[in-house]
């Protein structure tokens, strides 16, 4: 692990919280600024919503080749629970097929892995019981907290229908966002506790919140600057105290 920057940075939310506001925000930022605020180093994205999307691509042109569909409902569900284990067993392992190219990078590598998950398709916990301890023993994670009401406002705002497919503008419908992220596990996981540990698969993995009910993501800027260094400074002090 390295002692100045963060190997790995779970961003985990609600959809629409400010997760992908924030990559953007540190991808804009200079390597050296990036850095020396923010423990971050050069950037590597994990996603999981493009590997979701192209399931949903693949089963529509599937179905118009008049086969049957893989992995998702014609209204847009999945047909299986499991498969949101399988999404996190992804994310596991396009992080293992990286690593071997993250020692002949020319900067170190801070790897950020994105997603949502509500409590009604196993909420954070079932989640974190499919990431793979390689990831998680080099894993810090930053929770942004935001409201329902206020997911569902954003997840609204940001919708482009002619950019379904785009990370910073794809958007659920009020009826999908009701289902599938009403309620969220995250404070039963950490019983309200302030910045600390999660255990996760016997690995102590250290957490903040970052708050964000009052939307500081959406115009950036150093007031989310500001924000970010202070939370990822906590954060940092936790993931490496020496």
């Amino acid at each position: 692990m390295s002692d100045t920057l963060f190997d790995v940075l779970i961003l985990i939310a609600r959809p629409a919280a400010g997760k992908s506001e924030i990559i953007r925000f540190l991808k804009n930022t200079s390597p050296a600024q990036r850095q020396a605020r923010f423990h971050v180093g050069a950037i590597d994205e994990i996603d999981d919503f493009p590997m979701l999307w192209t399931w949903f691509e693949e089963d529509d042109l599937l179905a118009q080749m008049g086969h049957h569909r893989l992995h998702t409902t014609p209204d847009g569900n999945f047909r299986w629970t499991y498969l949101w284990d399988v999404l996190m067993r992804r994310i596991a392992l396009e992080y293992h097929k990286r690593l071997r190219d993250y020692a002949s990078a020319a900067q170190p590598v801070t790897t950020l892995v994105e997603f949502a998950r509500g409590k009604q398709h196993g909420g954070f916990r079932r989640a974190f019981r499919h990431l793979s301890p390689e990831l998680l023993s080099k894993a810090a994670i930053l929770y942004i907290n935001v409201s329902f009401s206020e997911s569902l406002r954003k997840n609204r705002r940001r919708f482009n229908p002619d950019r379904p497919d785009s990370i910073l503008e794809h958007g659920l419908s009020d009826e999908k966002m009701k289902q599938l992220y009403a309620e969220s596990d995250w404070s039963e996981i950490t019983q309200g506790k302030p910045p600390g540990f999660l255990t996760i698969q016997g690995i102590q993995v250290p957490f903040v919140v970052f708050e964000n009910e009052d939307d500081v993501t959406t115009p950036g800027g150093e007031p989310l600057g500001q924000r970010l260094e202070q939370a990822l400074r906590t954060l940092w002090k936790l993931y490496c105290p020496f």
